[in-house]
């Protein structure tokens, strides 16, 4: 009992102490998976803690090691052990939250993503300044450490800043096809961005959407109906396939209006540089790839051949 009494005082006189002599603030960094040993070697070389042995002491003590959060912190040198644990285990603390942003996904899922994260605090109003403004597919996908409280219209700009950036340059020196231009490449390049599994795959699957377009071919992609539905369903019914909307690329020739989602640099890149191949279809093996064809004939013999093989499953 005594001893708990001392143990109280002395982090009672920490903070006390802290009240009224804070150090500066820094900036600190937690990264996803980051071990609380590093943490505190980390912590105590930026003088914010004193003693490494002793945060890791308190971390192993509160069982606090899972409930760290990475994220960008503001904290002031020489803050007692038990504020710093506690500042890092409590999100509100966060000056920066990490967010990952996953290529392939759509306006509405990021906005609800940011939402969450207390990035901005109205998911509708982003939606609707990138339906209005056309931005759908320049919502660069990637990680990135962003300000809490933002206003939608400053978080639209800080993706499609990202956009400028990592995508507009791949298009300084490309050479398109004759009839598309950068706003259908990228269009393009959101469809293969959500068909695609395999890397390798992405310049054949683009082939075989540019043949479709060139011939004058419905693009028939599963996934514009799903955007259409507004949500990727998986398993698609015959009643969806002709689901009345300019996206549905089956009740609709030719590209869709803009992108389905925002596509990540590797399939804009398949489309700026498709393979040279003539397929025109293609069907999934139900294994992550593809089984590629530029006669119909031999595409309805591939999917029989994959439905077989599940039937035997």
């Amino acid at each position: 009992m005594k001893k708990l009494i001392f143990l109280l005082l002395i982090i009672l006189s920490a903070l006390a102490f802290y009240a009224f002599f804070r150090g500066e603030k820094v900036k600190f960094l937690v990264e996803e998976g980051q071990s609380a040993i590093r943490i505190a070697e980390n912590l105590k070389k930026e003088r914010i803690i004193l003693s490494s042995l002793w945060f890791r002491a308190l971390v192993k003590i509160t069982s606090s090691a899972k409930k760290i959060m990475p994220g960008e912190y503001e904290l002031n040198r020489y803050t007692p052990h038990e504020l710093v644990l506690w500042k890092i285990t409590h999100s509100v603390y966060i000056s920066d939250m990490k967010i990952v942003i996953p290529e392939g996904w759509r306006a509405e899922q990021i906005a609800e993503r940011l939402e969450l994260a207390r990035v901005i605090k109205n998911r509708e109003e982003f939606i609707k300044i990138v339906k209005e403004n056309k931005l759908e597919g320049k919502l660069f996908p990637s990680t990135y450490y962003m300000k809490k409280n933002m206003k939608p219209a400053d978080a639209v700009v800080f993706f499609t800043s990202e956009y400028d950036k990592n995508i507009k340059p791949l298009f300084d020196n490309a050479k398109l096809p004759e009839g598309i231009d950068e706003y259908k490449a990228l269009i393009v390049a959101s469809i293969v961005e959500r068909e695609a599994v395999i890397d390798t795959e992405r310049p054949l699957i683009a082939a075989v959407y540019l043949n479709r377009i060139k011939r004058g071919m419905p693009l028939e992609a599963d996934p514009t109906v799903q955007y259409a539905l507004g949500y990727w369903k998986r398993n698609l019914s015959y009643a969806d396939l002709k689901f009345p909307s300019p996206y549905n690329t089956y009740y609709v020739s030719g590209l869709p209006p803009g992108p389905i989602c925002n596509p990540g640099v590797k399939s804009v890149q398949a489309v700026i540089e498709p393979a040279n191949i003539d397929a025109v279809y293609f069907v999934a093996d139900r294994k992550g790839r593809h089984i590629f064809n530029n006669s119909f004939t031999e595409h309805k013999k591939a999917i029989k051949r994959i439905k077989s093989l599940s039937s035997e499953k």
